[in-house]
């Protein structure tokens, strides 16, 4: 035993002269969330000098789309337990992180900063760094900061009459020369358009601040989403859309709007925008002689008079605050190397070399630098210093928007964060759109928002979740399962050798497929069908709550649940219809025989094999509302506008026109039906054409007669395949309606796996995703078994012998 030993003594020796030291080895710090790519010249600077001042250091920077409330990475590694040590995190979403204890705590690494370098919350701007603290707790460090001001264009100002050096103040003004600005052509679309209240990036919060409104209690625990301040900035914003023609006409102009060197507010479409810091940069780069000029937002009058309830405010004007922040996730195995790492990046002398590489790169590849605001005041003063643009338009629109850092809000730290936001949006655009009044809108998705709330503080009351029973009646049935199948087998196998051997043989090949079916989705199957009936998230053990879930699918959110169904509803009755004619209609033609069928049905089959992502990316261009933009509609203002004065419709931006453009869409990839139709069309028999042109049937009569009753089990199979389709449609929707969970004008593009995926992955209420997942398999379940019922009396499998 001893020799043994000396044996393993000796090897580890040799193996640790062979290879670096434990203390010579570098720790691999693992950064997610810092956009890496050719013109990130600046970030890669900071990394390298990082890591040549920590030699036993090195940083691995990894995009991996994280950074916002879409968790499916962040939170799949948490619970993995191999996180990523330093993650660039939007500060609206740091208090929903940190109230599910996926973030650390970085209180103990600020009470051991000192000296002139040290990170302190004073030296930031209140806004951004009370964004980032939650329950009195520092959870993230800020780093970039934004904020809004109005910027308008001189030249359209002098156009129409209006002082240039003179921006309306006050909401009323801003009406009114929204209106002033406001150009229609003879064919009564926009030339060109004063304002939009929520183009840029506005939304309905700024409006709510300006007018003394909030969403949440100081406490947190009441919503205030409906509070009188709120409906009259509502009422406002929609005011403004009447008098330019209605949400849904300026929508459809807006869908044509382009970035870059072709963005609206550069081309003069628009007039006045209400955008952030971002917007001087990219002037700089693409719109170098625009002659433009920056303003504080437009307040109501009351409060630049200091009247009324705003006698005793300080503020005149508001803007809003955004911006992201280095936050450290909890169980990194480097958590003092994490904090090093962001006290350098967000230190002056990081934000130095920073600027200092991509002002350098700029220049080399001829183009102009702007640098981008920090969250930290003396950052500032030394960018302002030292790389201050050399154009004095903008460097006074950059001192403007610096300036109103001051009189900043900031979104409400709390974990319904999310769930907040969309539901102003949502109530922001039923009122716009005249499907509610600003007040109903306002106070259905009050009550909505104050009932998840109450739901997350008794989480706490709500007992854990017992998996012992169901996993025991689990394991019961599948023994009992089991045994019954192995009595079967044995019993119809008898007592050959050579039965039994052959069947160990097929069950050993087909073992690979089975356990993979048993884990991979039978045990998914069971889980979800437990958790249907918990409150769980993923990141915390799972709650009892009964049929809590299904009660509040049906009641609560019964509005939604029936948009989701009613739309996918919708895209089966017509859609499905549709795409069997059309796919049948083109499967006819190709059945012909003549010279080069094989190319045109190779032709008329690659649309159906586009990936839907791609597909629905080209479509969202054809079928854009505004003519200047989207082919289709440009064709139709060139023909059936021009011919007889039928507008273009407004397809993905309104919500008569979403789902019939989603159905248009569908009906490009036919080719893919196309196929079986014609397998079809060559299974029906020349005899019995032949017989019936005999006796004397027309072409309908044949078809009606004959080609279409043999046809009955494509039309089955098509009907059925189409039905499951249209209640799992996920991937053009997600794509078409914006992404990050977008559900279109007013719902029209909510569809149920849409709605399941935006509870499981931006509110985390995966527990409720479980039972909507069940509701969704019952419906098709349902509605599959009726069909298979009735397809008795219609579907003929093979010719009638009489």
């Amino acid at each position: 035993m001893k020799a043994l030993f000396r044996v393993g003594a000796a090897l580890l020796a040799a193996l640790t002269l062979l290879s670096p030291s434990l203390a010579q080895q570098k720790i691999k710090l693992v950064v997610w969330g810092l956009q890496s790519g050719k013109e990130t010249a600046g970030l890669d600077a900071q990394i390298a000098e990082f890591e040549k001042r920590n030699p036993n250091i090195k940083v691995a920077n990894l995009s991996m789309g994280a950074g916002t409330m879409n968790p499916q990475k962040l939170m799949t590694a948490i619970v993995g337990g191999v996180p990523p040590d330093v993650i660039n995190q939007d500060r609206f979403t740091i208090g929903d992180w940190a109230s599910r204890g996926t973030f650390m705590p970085l209180g103990s690494f600020l009470a051991q900063e000192s000296g002139p370098d040290a990170v302190r919350g004073a030296d930031y701007y209140p806004a951004a760094w009370n964004e980032a603290v939650y329950k009195n707790q520092v959870y993230a460090i800020p780093t970039g900061i934004d904020d809004r001001m109005l910027m308008y264009n001189r030249k359209l100002f002098r156009e129409a009459g209006l002082n240039p050096d003179k921006p309306p103040k006050t909401w009323d003004e801003l009406r009114d020369y929204a209106k002033k600005l406001t150009k229609v052509n003879p064919d009564k679309t926009y030339a060109s358009i004063g304002f939009i209240p929520n183009f840029g990036n506005s939304w309905f919060y700024i409006y709510s601040w300006m007018n003394g409104g909030s969403f949440l209690s100081p406490d947190g625990k009441t919503c205030t989403l409906a509070a009188p301040e709120n409906v009259t900035s509502m009422t406002f914003m929609k005011q403004l859309y009447d008098d330019l023609g209605g949400y849904g006409k300026v929508s459809v102009y807006q869908s044509g709007f382009q970035s870059g060197e072709l963005d609206p507010f550069f081309t003069g479409k628009v007039a006045m925008v209400i955008n952030g810091d971002w917007m001087v940069g990219n002037i700089a780069r693409y719109a170098p002689d625009l002659d433009f000029a920056i303003a504080p937002p437009p307040s109501p009058a009351e409060r630049i008079a200091r009247q009324g309830r705003f006698a005793q405010e300080k503020d005149a004007h508001i803007t809003w605050t955004g911006g992201f922040s280095l936050a450290v996730p909890k169980g990194t195995a480097h958590p003092k190397e994490a904090w090093e790492f962001i006290r350098f990046l967000s230190s002056e002398d990081g934000y130095r070399i920073y600027n200092q590489a991509q002002t350098d790169y700029n220049k080399k590849i001829g183009r102009p630098y702007v640098f981008r605001l920090s969250a930290n005041k003396n950052v500032n003063v030394m960018l302002f210093r030292e790389f201050s643009p050399g154009n004095t338009r903008l460097q006074t629109a950059l001192k403007a928007y610096s300036d109103m850092l001051p009189h900043a809000r900031y979104r409400p730290v709390t974990f319904i964060g999310q769930k907040l936001w969309d539901a102003h949006v949502r109530a922001m655009e039923r009122a716009c759109q005249g499907a509610q009044s600003p007040e109903a809108a306002l106070k259905e998705q009050q009550t909505l928002v104050q009932k998840e709330l109450d739901k997350s503080f008794a989480r706490e009351s709500l007992p854990f979740f017992n998996w012992t029973p169901p996993v025991l009646i689990v394991g019961i049935l599948g023994l009992i399962g089991i045994s019954y199948g192995a009595w079967r087998g044995k019993q119809q196998l008898g007592k050959s050798r050579m039965a039994k051997q052959e069947a160990l043989a097929g069950w050993l090949m087909a073992a690979p497929w089975v356990i993979g079916f048993l884990i991979f989705t039978l045990g998914p199957i069971l889980t979800s069908a437990m958790l249907a009936f918990t409150d769980y998230d993923v990141l915390h053990p799972a709650r009892a709550v009964g049929m809590g879930n299904f009660k509040e699918l049906f009641t609560d959110d019964r509005e939604l649940l029936f948009k989701a169904i009613g739309n996918a509803t919708f895209l089966s009755l017509y859609g499905i219809p549709l795409g069997m004619v059309t796919g049948l209609s083109i499967a006819l033609l190709l059945n012909q025989k003549v010279k080069g069928m094989n190319f045109y049905r190779t032709a008329f089959y690659i649309p159906s094999i586009v990936p839907a992502i791609a597909s629905a990316v080209l479509w969202v261009w054809l079928l854009a509302g505004d003519p200047n933009k989207g082919l289709l509609n440009a064709l139709w203002k060139e023909t059936l506008t021009a011919w007889f004065g039928v507008a273009p419709p407004g397809w993905f931006g309104v919500p008569e026109w979403a789902k019939p453009g989603l159905i248009v869409q569908g009906l490009w990839g036919a080719g893919g039906g196309m196929i079986l139709w014609l397998a079809g069309l060559q299974g029906v028999p020349q005899s019995l054409t032949e017989a019936a042109l005999i006796d004397g049937a027309n072409l309908w009569q044949r078809f009606r007669n004959v080609t279409l009753p043999l046809l009955s089990p494509y039309i089955f199979f098509n009907l059925i395949m189409g039905t499951i389709g249209a209640l799992q449609e996920f991937d053009r929707v997600y794509v078409i309606g914006g992404g990050d969970g977008g559900t279109g004008p007013l719902d029209s593009l909510l569809v149920p796996v849409l709605y399941l995926f935006n509870n499981a992955f931006r509110y985390f209420k995966m527990g409720y995703a479980s039972a909507i997942a069940w509701v969704i398999f019952i419906i098709i379940l349902g509605l599959t078994l009726v069909q298979w019922r009735l397809q008795k009396h219609w579907v003929h499998y093979e010719v009638d012998k009489k």
